[in-house]
């Protein structure tokens, strides 16, 4: 399969402009299996008050975002993976979508929330879903989601074969560092897309990588470019988790010895 991401600058609190802008950019792809796309890729980011995230919030099942990636989806038979700025009722959730060829799959409402999002959205509790599709099994998390390593193994666990980390990176690199950890750790492909420009004192890192089962980089995009990336997966390669003749990632789990972390 072919997959990878689109590193851009979404405009901040410009929903019909954004729109358009991912509309374009999703019509001048090549012909790919899957893409991510970064974190409030319908919205930006850097909310001045939770009112303000409000106005620029949509519902999945009445969302003209989902639509459009839905219409490219079932154009190209592709999938995208994006950031999503979500209402439910009066609350609002840092989400991630998934979207195919027949519409919205599913979503995951970020767990960890980074800085001023405390004062923004309700922290997810729904878990932490795997979704089997044709072109594999996808994995969704949200930027920083990355320091947590709990996260990234359950989703492994689940039989994830790619991770879709949508991300509005700001720290220096810590992140980009830790992707290929995290795939190599779990032997499962990682996308990170994350975006590019700034919004008030926010700058963010870019830097998008893919990382494949083995801790390799198969890319990593420029800081402050907008790019479109992807590259050949061998999902055979995120599923078998063989370490040596008689070592298997899985196998060798003793779970019974980590019950601690329950206490700590």
């Amino acid at each position: 399969m072919k997959a990878g991401f689109v590193q851009f600058a979404p405009e901040f609190c410009n929903y019909d402009r954004n729109l358009v802008l991912v509309e374009d950019i999703l019509d001048a792809s090549d012909q790919v299996d899957l893409l991510v796309l970064p974190e409030l890729a319908n919205s930006g980011y850097n909310f001045a008050s939770r009112e303000q995230a409000f106005a620029n919030a949509e519902e999945v099942n009445d969302s003209r975002f989902i639509k459009v990636l839905h219409e490219y989806c079932r154009r190209r038979k592709s999938y995208v993976a994006s950031g999503f700025n979500e209402r439910v009722g009066d609350q609002l959730f840092n989400s991630a979508i998934l979207v195919g060829p027949d519409g919205l799959i599913g979503k995951y409402q970020k767990i960890h929330l980074f800085l001023n999002e405390k004062d923004i959205f309700t922290p997810g509790e729904a878990g932490l879903p795997v979704f089997a599709t044709p072109i594999g099994r996808l994995g969704l998390l949200v930027c920083f989601d990355w320091i947590f390593p709990e996260v990234w193994r359950i989703l492994a666990l689940k039989g994830a074969d790619i991770i879709c980390h949508c991300s509005n990176l700001v720290l220096p690199g810590f992140a980009q560092r830790s992707v290929p950890i995290h795939a190599l750790i779990n032997h499962f492909y990682v996308i990170t897309a994350n975006r590019i420009g700034s919004e008030g004192s926010l700058t963010f890192t870019g830097m998008s990588t893919i990382a494949d089962p083995r801790g390799n980089v198969l890319y990593q995009a420029g800081p402050d470019t907008m790019e479109l990336r992807f590259f050949n997966f061998d999902l055979e390669k995120a599923r078998n988790k063989q370490m040596t003749p008689r070592n298997d990632l899985f196998a060798d789990r003793r779970p019974e010895m980590y019950q601690e972390l329950l206490k700590l």
